[in-house]
């Protein structure tokens, strides 16, 4: 392999980390990332309850061990949410807090959210009509 070959190697692989990076607000990050492309659901939270009639379709960046990076179309995601996801086989659903947002472009925005619990649906029936 020659020289130049390598040099064009390691300036893709440079680029391409730094692309994967940016947009990240690494102070703030307890746990490490898995970058990972997840459809999942945004249900918006309003008087302790879940908005269902307001639940919107979103992409995921990236998971950690409590927290998941989405990305929405509107720079503006609810401060309290509902996030679900299919797994299995069936929905499976996290109270949530939007912490941080960063406009990706395009139009584009990156809501980070942490997860607090897992969401029953004993507690929350009407979560049931939702899926992916």
């Amino acid at each position: 392999m020659s020289p130049f070959f390598k040099r064009k190697v390691h300036d893709v692989k440079s680029l391409v980390s730094r692309l994967l990076t940016s947009g990240c607000p690494e102070g703030h990050r307890v746990d490490s990332r898995i970058m990972r492309a997840v459809v999942g659901v945004v249900i918006p939270i309003a008087d302790r309850r879940p908005q269902v009639g307001q639940a919107f379709t979103a992409t995921t960046k990236d998971f950690s061990n409590t927290g998941v990076a989405m990305v929405i179309k509107q720079p503006h995601a609810p401060d309290q949410a509902i996030l679900g996801f299919h797994l299995s086989g069936k929905m499976v659903f996290f109270r949530a807090e939007v912490r941080h947002t960063e406009p990706m472009g395009g139009g584009f925005y990156q809501h980070g959210f942490q997860l607090f619990e897992v969401v029953s649906l004993e507690d929350y029936p009407e979560l049931e009509s939702l899926s992916l």
